[in-house]
């Protein structure tokens, strides 16, 4: 879709508020937060080879800690459960200070690639791991047990005295990528999230089922980003807001959402909207060979229980998205009430049809009334940490 075709609020630009660290200098930390260390596999400047080895040395400091990526491929799991803010900063050859954009797209298109890309190919196919987060690339939360994603409706039962992680993570131009297969294969993270704060700013999210977990009381904000998948790639417990983002579908398979209900009630931060919101952004093929295979095949979303809650706003849905929207669980199993929310709200683009999605029963349209208490992240994020761990640059727009 031409940049000139696209609503004023679809254009997304880089964050700035890291751009001379990012940038290509000498010495490589120069313009960065005093302290940032840097990480790259083949310059000997370095302080560590692999982001994990960094991320282990500033272990459970109480003041915030910076770690400078260098361009490359880096094949490693990531976990971060300190509790102090933690930021990853992606050397970037975008233009992030303010050049020119004629020669860039800035539409979020599927053809971007970041300069960093970490890997790691892992899916949980026929059990074969104890749990789905042992498939992550990137996983941010405490304990081992608060990042259990568990099965069945109600998850991993979380015990109580379970502690907050990370109180503002963020990472910057970083792609993470696991493509344990071309296909759905069993859950496979890309990046999970749980009672942790944690935004991503021009990153990518690339697998195929499952791509990224917003666990219990987890919070996540995602700008300018990339996240792709088939199978219900956007699912959890937790409270997850896209703005200015494109959601790239590789294939159709279940739905592109798939939200759970929390059993949380009891814990004081529960105060939480919990759900998956998308404002601004565009759900569309992951390129034109697939795109006809696609068409009007892909589902908004699917209930993983009853209490599923997301809401596409103001957002460009492609052919490949189905007229009739979200879709039940499954034929016998609809996991549908009058508790589930599965909505659109000023939705536009040739995969959306407001008349099929309220003939279906299942999708909601909603009204600017209705949709109020969800539109900004402001209104959904109002536990630990409010919004003061998001970048102001973007959160102002």
């Amino acid at each position: 879709m031409p940049a000139k075709m696209l609503r004023p609020w679809l254009v997304a630009l880089p964050a700035k508020t890291y751009a001379l660290c990012q940038s290509n200098t000498h010495p490589p930390t120069a313009g960065c937060p005093p302290g940032t260390l840097y990480v790259s596999a083949t310059d000997k400047r370095a302080n560590f080879t692999t982001v994990q080895a960094a991320i282990d040395y500033l272990g459970n400091g109480t003041g915030p800690g910076f770690i400078l990526i260098a361009p490359g491929n880096y094949t490693e799991q990531l976990n971060v459960t300190r509790h102090a803010p933690l930021t990853l900063l992606g050397m970037s050859r975008r233009p992030l200070r303010g050049e020119s954009y004629a020669d860039v797209d800035t539409t979020t298109a599927p053809g971007r690639q970041n300069d960093v890309q970490i890997w790691w190919n892992a899916a949980n196919t026929n059990s074969r791991y104890p749990d789905n987060v042992y498939t992550g690339v990137l996983t941010i939360g405490p304990t081992l047990n608060a990042t259990l994603t568990g099965s069945g409706p109600t998850g991993f039962p979380v015990p109580d005295d379970t502690p907050f992680g990370c109180t503002d993570f963020r990472a910057y131009n970083i792609d993470f990528r696991n493509e344990y297969a071309p296909y759905s294969d069993g859950p496979a993270h890309a990046v999970g999230v749980s009672r942790a704060n944690a935004g991503f700013y021009s990153c990518g999210l690339y697998s195929w089922q499952d791509t990224l977990y917003i666990g219990k009381l987890g919070n996540a904000y995602f700008h300018d980003t990339i996240i792709a998948g088939q199978t219900d790639f956007l699912y959890g417990f937790g409270t997850g807001y896209l703005s200015r983002s494109t959601l790239l579908l590789r294939s159709c398979g279940g739905g592109i959402t798939a939200w759970k209900g929390t059993n949380t009630s009891a814990d004081p931060f529960a105060r939480n909207k919990y759900g998956i919101y998308i404002d601004a952004s565009q759900a569309i093929a992951a390129n034109a060979s697939v795109a006809p295979q696609l068409a009007g095949r892909c589902a908004l979303g699917r209930p993983w229980n009853a209490l599923h809650r997301s809401v596409f706003m103001r957002s460009f849905l492609d052919p490949s998205v189905r007229p009739d929207g979200y879709v039940v669980w499954q034929a016998g199993d609809p996991r549908v009430n009058a508790s589930t929310f599965m909505a659109t709200w000023h939705a536009y683009g040739p995969g959306y049809n407001a008349t099929a999605e309220r003939a279906s029963n299942v999708t909601r349209v909603l009204s600017d009334r209705e949709v109020a208490p969800y539109r900004r992240p402001v209104d959904v994020f109002v536990g630990e940490g409010g919004v003061g761990w998001i970048d102001r640059s973007v959160l102002a727009e």
